[in-house]
């Protein structure tokens, strides 16, 4: 009788090969930051993305407008050779809301992130569940916001050291208001995957918002106990709940 195992092995190695590349599909993996802080805080995590063998972008937009912070993304976007995760932190999940609906991305991932539904602004996404009195001050023209450097600690990132503190305060990305008031069209979260991270002691977004719009989205839900400025105190956690995200998004 011919002995059929040496083939069953090869057909079945063939198998598992193909499974394996088919769930490690997406590598391709673009960040885009939020108001205050730019894309320079994703340095830890996006380490730890590329020795797992991702292929990280950060998208350092302006905050100029929402349509200028899209287009900064979509110039990303267009660059990349294959199947994207999109991954949002703070405003930055508003400018995904609307970019994720680009072809090339198979999934969405908020950290500590706005996920507003169709016609709401990061004002009115905000106030459904306000967070606590941000200390927030306007410039001179009083076109742009930014984050008193007093309480950058308290407000924005608790949980990191004072020195790191300190450079973020002096070194953030001042908002337009027309940014903040500009509204999102069809969320590509309705017809993307999605995942969320809460960052439990947020004093920038109210955790309880963000499990609001997590829900609402249908997104898959990690609680990680830290401050907004999560993606940096929690570089690892960040990191894990990405890579199963895209893992995910390639099936």
């Amino acid at each position: 009788m011919r002995n059929y195992l040496p083939i069953l092995a090869i057909a079945a190695a063939s198998s598992m090969a193909a499974f394996g590349a088919h769930a490690a599909s997406v590598k391709n993996i673009v960040v885009v930051h939020g108001a205050l802080a730019d894309g320079s805080g994703w340095r830890d995590a996006t380490n730890i993305l590329e020795r797992r063998g991702f292929n990280v972008t950060i998208v350092q937009e302006p905050i100029t407008s929402l349509a200028d912070d899209v287009a900064a993304t979509q110039r990303i976007l267009d660059l990349q050779d294959g199947p994207t995760l999109l991954v949002g932190h703070s405003y930055g999940g508003m400018v995904i809301t609307e970019a994720g609906r680009d072809d090339k991305v198979t999934g969405l991932v908020y950290v500590a992130a706005f996920q507003p539904d169709e016609g709401e602004s990061l004002i009115k996404a905000a106030s459904a569940i306000p967070a606590g009195k941000m200390n927030i001050r306007e410039t001179t023209d009083g076109k742009y916001l930014y984050l008193d450097p007093a309480a950058f600690a308290s407000d924005f990132a608790a949980d990191l050291p004072k020195d790191q503190v300190s450079f973020l305060a002096k070194s953030q990305v001042f908002a337009s208001k027309e940014a903040f008031s500009a509204a999102v069209g069809k969320p590509a979260w309705k017809t993307k995957k999605s995942w969320s991270i809460v960052a439990t002691e947020d004093r920038s977004i109210n955790p309880d918002l963000e499990r609001m719009m997590a829900k609402r989205a249908g997104s898959e839900v990690t609680e990680i106990k830290a401050s907004h400025a999560v993606f940096m105190s929690q570089p690892e956690k960040v990191a894990d709940v990405i890579q199963k995200a895209a893992e995910a998004a390639g099936n």
